[in-house]
């Protein structure tokens, strides 16, 4: 069992050390590692006897790092204290009575969230690993549980509020003392009677004469109401409005996609595909294959295989530019777009080129469910080499879809809708789908764009193809 630790690199010369628990240790050429180069930070594995899942430790670092095969990118010029992570880890500090529920680690991407609200209040009791409170990230939604069994006494962070690993939320009595009991509730104070306070009229003085009435004017004339501007806008009043902050969330997606039309040259090329035999095939073995596999047959898991195909046939489709080179992927990891309360998110079909229809439909089932639980993991969201959206789930006839960084290319899928195709000669009403292929055109021509979209029309047209590789 290994403990991972993340550590910072100081620019200078030397060699590279650890102190754990003040005593140096020098990982082993063969310790596996990884290098962010993004964040300029370095992870290694350790023994994990070596480590303690509640201490905080202190890197000293001198040099750059003998074990990597290529520098880091950012220089950090002051020691700052990191967390050791275990495999299940929740921060807490432990004073006798009380203890503190703190932000556990949230992924190797992701250094601080919003707290987005309070689960219970001060005075509720709580059980062992209860959530007590959720934070939001750009990504996922993290529970702050807490460490021990006993009452809330209090909260000391607000909501709203910025938050990283380690940050104090709230104080856990194990014993419940010294709790201060809940506020009474509104029907309580209202069933107080008010307290009635006596007014004194104050008579008036009859030796005091009454002011004169006012003459009225022989001339008077009503003053014309006031004209307003044919030129100034007739803006709806501030009342109807309602300003609500974005969601970190959402702010992340907002940013993601526009950074993808800055940075690719978005292209996007059309075609049509005729879903009778797939919609043939799904109407004679759904009862069957629902029977054996415990999960329904859909369109999704035709329109994977065909993508799959496509990007084997077409495998620059499958590549990512990074700076001035072109990086092939040997595998195929499929990303569906899903929608959900909170914004969109994109968990990967990992290895989909391995998988049948029905892993394929499995996975999409659970991948499914967890989104709009909103308890997808920063592992089931990570990579992707291609991904596909399907609008016509909402009615969408066509759209042109926004690639998702940094993959080069995205398939939307559309609603199907019957329309009248000439087959054999005749008019014929034909269950239709436009489908769209969105590209970065710098890495990706218009010939290997239209021959993909012509791979996913025959392979969804005719899914015999599949079985005889053709």
């Amino acid at each position: 069992m290994f403990a991972v630790i993340r550590r910072k690199v100081v620019a200078s010369r030397g060699t590279s050390s650890a102190l754990v628990f003040g005593k140096a240790v020098r990982p082993a050429l063969s310790t596996p590692r990884v290098c962010d180069t993004v964040l300029g930070e370095e992870i290694i594995s350790l023994p994990r006897k070596l480590c303690n899942a509640r201490s905080i430790c202190h890197l000293v670092i001198s040099g750059r790092s003998t074990m990597s095969s290529r520098p880091t990118r950012k220089v950090v010029g002051s020691l700052q204290p990191f967390y050791v992570q275990t495999s299940r880890m929740n921060f807490s500090s432990d004073n006798g009575d009380l203890v503190d529920a703190v932000v556990p680690f949230m992924g190797e991407s992701i250094s601080d969230g919003t707290l987005a609200t309070f689960l219970k209040q001060p005075g509720d009791k709580v059980d062992i690993d209860e959530p007590i409170a959720q934070v939001e990230t750009d990504k996922v939604t993290i529970d702050v549980a807490s460490p021990e069994a006993g009452v809330i006494q209090k909260f000391v962070a607000n909501e709203g509020d910025t938050v990283e690993p380690g940050t104090r939320i709230a104080v856990i009595s194990k014993s419940g003392e010294g709790v201060a009991s809940p506020k009474k509730t509104s029907d309580e104070t209202s069933s107080q009677p008010p307290a009635t306070e006596k007014k004194i009229e104050k008579k008036p003085d009859s030796t005091t004469p009454p002011p004169p009435a006012p003459e009225k004017s022989k001339a008077t004339t009503p003053s014309p109401p006031p004209r307003t501007s044919a030129s100034e806008p007739q803006l709806p009043p501030k009342e109807r409005e309602r300003r609500v902050p974005m969601t970190r969330l959402r702010k992340r997606v907002a940013s993601r996609l526009k950074d993808s039309q800055n940075t690719f040259a978005l292209l996007t090329t059309f075609n049509e595909v005729d879903m009778t035999n797939l919609m043939k095939l799904r109407s004679e073995y759904k009862d069957a294959f629902l029977e054996k596999h415990g999960v329904k047959l859909g369109f999704m898991s035709g329109f994977v295989k065909a993508a799959v195909s496509g990007l084997q046939n077409q495998p620059v489709i499958n590549a990512v530019i990074d700076g001035d080179d072109i990086i092939y992927r040997d595998y195929v990891d499929i990303s569906i777009a899903v929608g959900t309360p909170k914004g969109l998110v994109v968990p990967v079909i990992r290895n989909a080129d391995q998988m049948n229809f029905a892993g394929i439909e499995k996975e999409i089932n659970n991948l499914a469910k967890k989104a709009t639980a909103g308890s997808l993991s920063i592992d089931e969201m990570a990579g992707g080499s291609f991904t596909i959206s399907n609008g016509g789930v909402y009615g969408s006839l066509l759209s042109t879809p926004i690639i998702n960084p940094p993959q080069s290319a995205i398939l939307g899928m559309h609603s199907i809708v019957n329309r009248p195709m000439v087959v054999g000669g005749n008019i014929i009403a034909r269950p239709m789908m436009y489908i769209a292929l969105t590209y970065d055109h710098r890495l990706i021509d218009g010939r290997e764009a239209v021959y993909f979209l012509r791979r996913i029309k025959d392979v969804v047209e005719d899914p015999r193809r599949l079985l005889l590789d053709i």
